[in-house]
């Protein structure tokens, strides 16, 4: 016998156990599609989220027996998301209580003034909850700006609020333009920002908490009303050459990235540099960075990818969202990454940050009435990350009918995991061929399906 599970979620009803599905030998069989088992694809490192201080005040607001059930979900393993790997800002980031640095003092080239005081009241108890019901957590960190004083604008951020959000206090003349460096391009400001990084990472690890990669910079093209930092890709990739020494000490990999940019030329530049691309072991994309991952995946294929931010949504949960979280998920997949990961775990109702920005989360919280839920986001990403474990290896699929709506993993332990999607506006019956199988069942209307075969 082979055991086969079916996990089922649609707008009505999410992670259902269903039945009816049938498993039958594929000899003289038609089928939709077929997992080439054969062909096994990138590793899959893990799936997470990232670790803001309005997820962790979000939480607080709650009783301690559900904040603690919500990180179980979260973390342990085997019982709901399985998170594995996660991000961390080093700094404030748009989902921040307000502006801070690890060292705001100007001109403290020996930083002397380096702290983590802000990070003890919310990201590290956050983190430690999370290590609590997942030891093995891994964690990488990237800022989304460095210290003020280490900027040519002396600023935060490098665009002016709009006239319906907070005022962040920039003026005309400190504006950033994209593919201009905002960080002070001289050895001084580079050796000290490399060493601000490592004070970090020694920081963390005196809490008990390793950093293990870090990427130097969040959607380095874009200037921000909340915390930003444009680079060119020259100025970051002569970052990376004093960075990647200073991380190799303390065994910490640096990553390009993060890439929002559909310009392959942009990763190029610093993936050709001989001085940068020797500490480069990976390359971080997010948002319009999904365009430009498919020319570096088949340009450097040895090159490990991760996608390291979903696109966050307005605040609304809604389960038209979620469907384009799915396009997202498989496209990424699909392209060669290895890592995947959500952005906000948790927010209040409305998801509306310091700066004015409504987004989507895992987890939402009414603060009121001490009650939360798990949006439908949550339950998509569920239906791959629960299943599919770390080691696992994607696998190419084929079809005879033009079905090609699905993804497919090898696990560790054989079992194959097939994640597929009914987008229309009927059940559709649908077969798939996993190696001398064929697994048969009728997908409910505008659903997602998860399927989990022992394979021979």
């Amino acid at each position: 016998m082979h055991n086969l599970t079916w996990t089922a979620t649609s707008q009505r009803s999410q992670w259902q156990s269903k039945d009816g599905a049938r498993i039958s030998s594929a000899s003289g069989v038609k089928w939709d599609v077929e997992v080439q088992l054969e062909e096994p694809l990138q590793t899959v490192d893990g799936f997470g989220a990232c670790f803001n201080e309005l997820g962790w005040t979000s939480l607080s607001a709650l009783a301690d027996e559900d904040r603690e059930a919500i990180f179980r979900e979260l973390f342990s393993p085997d019982v709901g998301l399985n998170f594995n790997l996660c991000r961390v800002p080093l700094g404030a980031n748009d989902f921040s209580r307000d502006w801070y640095s690890c060292d705001e003092e100007p001109e403290d080239f020996a930083l002397e003034h380096f702290s983590i005081a802000n990070d003890l009241e919310t990201l590290i108890p956050f983190i430690k909850n999370a290590l609590k019901y997942q030891p093995g957590l891994k964690l990488w960190a990237s800022p989304w700006s460095p210290p003020t004083w280490m900027k040519y604008n002396k600023h935060y951020a490098g665009e002016m609020s709009g006239p319906d959000m907070p005022p962040n206090g920039l003026k005309p003349e400190q504006l950033a333009r994209e593919g201009k460096d905002q960080f002070i391009q001289a050895d001084r400001y580079f050796s000290t920002y490399s060493a601000y990084f490592a004070r970090f990472i020694q920081e963390y690890g005196r809490q008990g908490i390793n950093i293990s990669m870090v990427m130097p910079q969040n959607e380095f093209n874009s200037p921000q009303t909340f915390p930003s930092c444009t680079w060119s890709a020259e100025g970051l990739a002569r970052f990376i050459s004093f960075l990647g020494p200073e991380l190799q000490k303390l065994n910490v990999d640096v990553f390009f990235g993060t890439m929002e940019r559909a310009n392959e030329k942009i990763v190029d530049i610093a993936l050709l540099d001989p001085d940068a691309a020797k500490y480069i072991k990976g390359a971080g994309f997010q948002w319009a960075g999904k365009r430009a991952i498919v020319g570096i995946h088949r340009r450097y294929p040895e090159l490990k990818l991760y996608q390291t931010e979903q696109e966050c949504g307005d605040g609304k949960n809604d389960w038209r969202y979620c469907r384009y979280a799915w396009t997202l998920l498989k496209g990424f997949l699909e392209n060669g990454v290895s890592a995947y990961h959500y952005w906000n775990i948790a927010l209040k109702e409305g998801g509306v940050s310091r700066w004015g920005w409504a987004q989507n989360s895992l987890v939402t919280v009414d603060a009121a009435t001490q009650t939360y839920k798990y949006t439908y986001e949550y339950y998509l990403l569920k239906h791959i990350s629960h299943f599919v474990k770390p080691g696992a290896r994607r696998l190419d699929t084929f079809t005879l009918t033009g079905y090609d709506n699905l993804l497919a993993f090898a696990n560790p332990d054989r079992t194959v995991v097939i994640l597929m999607q009914n987008d229309l506006c009927q059940s559709l019956p649908a077969s798939v061929k996993v190696g001398e199988l064929i697994i048969s069942a009728t997908l409910e209307t505008d659903s997602f399906n998860t399927f989990v075969v022992q394979a021979n």
